[in-house]
């Protein structure tokens, strides 16, 4: 795969993103499926050791998930203390230390692989959406991410699409309507199911998924929300958004489909109103950490 676009400066982050509710579950999860009935490796030392360890970043990247990495070292023993470098959603430059950790030396051991996990995955995620984000600025569209995330742990991924400067499209099927080609063949036609749609949960947002002008003009009229323009070519992009503005209830427009860093800026210059980009999250490489220990009495 090919390597990560090098980050710009850090995009403005007008409040502090808020910690996933389910931090705790998604970190006890993970040190479970590594630890089990306990790490046969770690028993080698003696349990009254300390230690401490620096984490270094190889490469450049948006540093991302700071309360993962302190919730894994606390789950194992709440004794281990921290000293970051850098901040959370902060830019940081290969061999830039990030953190220095302190504390019994059998926990270090034991959740160093998931803490470092995280922040690699983490990093690697907010790295990919600010890459994109900063080539949107000084337009008036967004970057959205999808549901095309690492299965148990979306709510993290999404989390570290808002640190690297992105917006969070729906959670999951919960919280919002995306009428898609099967849905619109179930139900018939657009106006069908837009329609059903706002029968059955009158306070989400209804989003139609078209592939050409006629079916945007359809849920134009229909009534929907957003309207997602699935790989349009430019000038259908530009087209839609000129089809939309003459409608009395114009609707949000969200380009779709094979997006790149490449292709981005143009996209957002056709005056849609967010850009979705999957690969931010299905696609993410982790970024290259590497904690070094060093050991006391």
């Amino acid at each position: 795969m090919a390597a990560a676009p090098r980050p710009g400066p850090p995009l403005p982050v007008p409040v502090p993103v808020p910690v996933p509710a389910d931090l705790p579950q998604q970190v006890a999860a993970a040190l479970g499926e590594d630890i089990r009935g306990g790490d046969l490796t770690a028993a080698l030392i003696a349990p009254e050791k300390n230690g401490r360890a620096t984490v270094i970043t190889r490469e450049t990247a948006i540093l991302c998930g700071i309360p993962y990495v302190e919730a894994a070292f606390r789950q194992v023993d709440a004794r281990v203390r921290f000293d970051w470098q850098a901040a959370e959603g902060d830019a940081v430059s290969a061999n830039q230390v990030l953190l220095r950790v302190e504390g019994p030396a059998r926990a270090l051991l034991t959740a160093e692989r998931t803490a470092l996990n995280f922040l690699q995955l983490l990093s690697g995620t907010a790295s990919a959406a600010h890459a994109h984000a900063q080539l949107l600025e000084g337009t008036r569209c967004r970057l959205l991410d999808t549901r095309k995330t690492i299965p148990g742990l979306r709510t993290a991924q999404k989390y570290a699409v808002r640190v690297g400067g992105g917006h969070n499209h729906r959670m999951g099927l919960f919280d919002g309507i995306l009428i898609k080609e099967n849905h619109i063949a179930a139900a018939g036609a657009i106006a069908a199911a837009v329609a059903a749609a706002k029968r059955t949960a009158a306070t989400v947002p209804v989003e139609v998924e078209v592939e050409d002008l006629t079916q945007l003009q359809a849920a134009i009229e229909a009534g929907a929300d957003i309207a997602m323009l699935d790989n349009f070519s430019l000038q259908a992009l530009r087209e839609g958004v000129a089809l939309n503005a003459q409608a009395k209830r114009p609707l949000k427009l969200e380009a779709s489909g094979g997006i790149t860093l490449d292709t981005i800026r143009e996209i957002a210059k056709t005056g849609v109103d967010f850009i979705s980009v999957g690969s931010i999250t299905k696609h993410v490489r982790a970024v290259d950490l590497s904690m070094r220990f060093e050991w006391r009495v």
